[in-house]
């Protein structure tokens, strides 16, 4: 259980090698095409263009050596003093076509990673000690280049140091775990134990550098596109025609795996996202915000991912329907476990609306959870999450519920159109957004239809994760008193939106050169705010694990700034009594909450233990800084603890399917005892009871 992002690619110490590399110089036409049509698409299409100029070309070069060498452990400082010499040249080479800095910059960066290969050979044959009081500091961002061989290789040995560490620790936890079970058992010696760890570390590197080797010009080539096009705003990305591939395949929802969205957070692979109903989702155990160190394939050996690209890493937790992925995760609280799980095609049926009915006080009320705004833009007939919601809706209130909680946490966006269309069932008829082009005018977007299908009390459920579409739907329903929002301090963040360019369009060459997903347009509140970086800030907020996290896009590099626009034309709900009052008592309650100082108290903890970048490389210090962690976790098992007296149940009309549906019925009972111990769903449902509709308002039936 070490501190979160202290897991890092093991690397070696060693000295005196020759080493022989690959010299390999881009001079594919296709790539300098690529340049020149991005550069035109960007500038005269994207919502905010960047100047490219001297200021420009030192953020790009910034970027894209950070992004080959993230933890300073492949050039030195002599390097980066030579490449310095582009620094202010960027600008001008993407005019003209020049790629002799990239040329430059991935020559070296083969050279380095050519010598690293001897480096960890050599080191490996020889054991640590792991008596002597030493540290290492993974503040990448503060630590500077080796400014000698000598002092790179240091870093090098310290690092590999702990990874053999780290793998030594897990064998004589096992050892004493083998004990346990059989008395009789005979315990390795620690040589014996450590001599298996070097080899662990080894095979790892074997394969990281197998892995690497399998990139081509073409991927990091890529990697420098995607620099510049980072610099216009952090949603910018371009994709080559096999990222491409995949792209297309996420975003039909067919998916083949664990069902895990991924992302790099500096040498690390961290879950983004679990996808409802897909493997990991129904396993239980992985999490948002876990960083998966290790990968197994069945029973074999697990391969270390730390400071694999992304691209890589996803290569080995995807595999085939019905096979077994073991992955070794570190949680938020410090603690690493590994957790099985067996692959197989991510359900599409849980990314749906669904709902679950609760008693509470003597009075019926409903939950519905959206995942996302989906819809099918190919197969208009297709399902979407506007006539779902609408379905869902009608369903409950044949259960005659008096009020519905709506949970958008975790829900990242969707659909313009949807999240429009949702919000018109909650209202009569109005400006939900407003959508603003580049250079126009912004545009109010409004739900026409004066149908209400839910005119009853609503509360809304976020977190920092709900973004973009669910921003929109919850800003809408708190511009117009609609609902009360209730969550964390603020939403995510992204008041964007996107569109995917086929590049093609703009060549005639034979060769397919990918896509750009590019920023266009920005969203704002009708009451003239923006999402964008602010997002929506809840009515009642409730701490939670992720509060001091810096996990938001204002929290990016390169965010599109906050503005405003002139307010739109629109009338307050101004249905409920004592709207102002529940909120009121709800803060109240919050703030007395034991349970909720407990879980800001737990934030805290969580936040300084991600900023403690020291780690221990004695063996003593490093279990005592475990033990130390597990200590300070247990404090907090209340929170996990925590469970409400309340039942959910399946709507009526869920009951016969269920019942001929033995995943879909696990699936619903394991919703609903996570229903049962989620405080947030408990303080929700205590605003929801205790809202009231003026007397003259009588809910709509039909």
């Amino acid at each position: 259980m070490i501190r979160k992002f202290k897991f890092l690619l093991p690397v070696v110490f060693i000295m005196g090698f020759s080493t022989s590399f690959k010299s390999v110089e881009n001079t594919d036409p296709k790539d300098k095409v690529l340049i020149t049509i991005l550069n035109y698409v960007l500038t005269q299409w994207h919502y905010h263009p960047q100047d490219i100029n001297d200021s420009f070309s030192n953020n790009l070069f910034n970027s894209f050596i950070e992004d080959l060498d993230p933890t300073k452990r492949y050039f030195l400082q002599s390097d980066i003093d030579e490449f310095s010499k582009f620094k202010n040249d960027l600008d001008d080479q993407i005019k003209k076509e020049d790629v002799s800095f990239f040329n430059l910059v991935f020559e070296r960066f083969s050279q380095r990673t050519e010598e690293s290969k001897l480096y960890y050979k050599e080191i490996l044959k020889n054991s640590f000690n792991f008596t002597t009081i030493d540290t290492l500091n993974v503040d990448y961002e503060t630590k500077a280049y080796a400014a000698s061989k000598n002092e790179l290789l240091i870093n090098w040995e310290k690092q590999l140091k702990f990874s053999t560490l780290s793998k030594l620790y897990d064998k004589l936890n096992d050892e004493e775990d083998k004990l346990k079970k059989d008395a009789s058992y005979k315990i390795k010696t620690i040589e014996a134990l450590e001599i298996e760890a070097r080899k662990s570390t080894l095979e790892n590197m074997d394969e990281y550098f197998m892995r690497l080797d399998e990139l081509t010009e073409t991927d990091w080539f890529s990697t420098y596109i995607n620099c510049i096009s980072k610099e216009f705003d952090p949603h910018t990305n371009y994709y080559d025609p096999e990222a491409k591939k995949g792209f297309d395949q996420d975003i039909s929802g067919k998916l083949e795996g664990i069902g895990a969205r991924l992302q790099k957070k500096n040498d690390y692979t961290k879950v983004s996202e679990l996808v409802s109903g897909g493997p990991a989702w129904k396993q239980g155990e992985l999490e948002a915000e876990d960083i998966i160190l290790k990968v197994g394939q069945g029973d074999e050996e697990p391969i270390s991912i730390v400071g694999m690209r992304l691209t890589d890493a996803i290569q080995y937790i995807k595999g085939k329907k019905g096979t077994e992925v073991k992955l070794t995760v570190k949680k938020v609280d410090g603690s690493t476990k590994v957790i099985s799980i067996i692959r197989d095609i991510v359900e599409l049926e849980e990314t749906f609306v669904k709902s679950s009915v609760v008693k509470k006080d003597n009075r019926t009320f409903g939950v519905i959870h959206l995942p996302k705004f989906y819809i099918d833009f190919d197969e208009k007939n297709y399902r979407n999450s506007t006539t779902d919601m609408v379905q869902e809706i009608e369903r409950l209130k044949k259960e005659n519920v008096e009020g519905l909680v709506l949970d958008l946490r975790n829900n990242g966006g969707g659909s313009l159109q949807t999240a429009i269309e949702i919000s018109g069932l909650f209202i009569n008829k109005g400006p939900i957004v407003q959508v603003k082009s580049r250079d126009k005018m912004a545009e109010v977007l409004k739900d026409v239809d004066p149908t209400i299908q839910w005119d009853g009390p609503l509360v809304v459920l976020v977190n920092e994760f709900s973004a973009s579409a669910s921003e929109i739907f919850a800003a809408a329903m708190q511009d117009y008193k609609r609902a009360v929002i209730i969550g964390g301090k603020q939403t995510y963040g992204k008041g964007t939106v996107q569109r995917v360019l086929d590049l093609n369009r703009y060549h005639n060459l034979k060769e397919d050169i990918g896509a750009l997903k590019m920023t266009i347009q920005k969203f704002y509140r009708i009451n003239g705010g923006s999402t964008q970086l602010e997002g929506v800030h809840s009515d009642i907020m409730l701490p939670d694990r992720f509060t001091y996290m810096e996990i938001g896009e204002r929290d990016l590099t390169n965010p599109l700034k906050y503005d405003k626009v002139p307010e739109a034309n629109y009338s307050l709900w101004n249905k409920y009594e004592n709207y102002n009052i529940a909120i009121n008592n709800s803060k109240k309650r919050v703030a007395s909450n034991n349970n909720f100082k407990l879980i800001d108290e737990n934030a805290k903890w969580l936040k300084n233990s991600q900023d403690d970048t020291l780690i221990y490389l004695s063996l003593d210090a490093f279990k005592k800084d475990i033990e130390n962690n597990k200590n300070e976790s247990s404090k907090f098992k209340s929170i996990r603890d925590f469970t409400t007296n309340l039942t959910f149940n399946s709507p009526l009309y869920e009951l016969p399917i269920i019942e001929a549906d033995k995943d879909l019925a696990d699936k619903r009972s394991a919703w609903h005892k996570n229903l049962k111990k989620d405080i947030y769903v408990d303080e929700a449902l205590n605003v929801l009871s205790e809202l009231k509709l003026k007397p003259q308002h009588h809910l709509v039936k039909n």
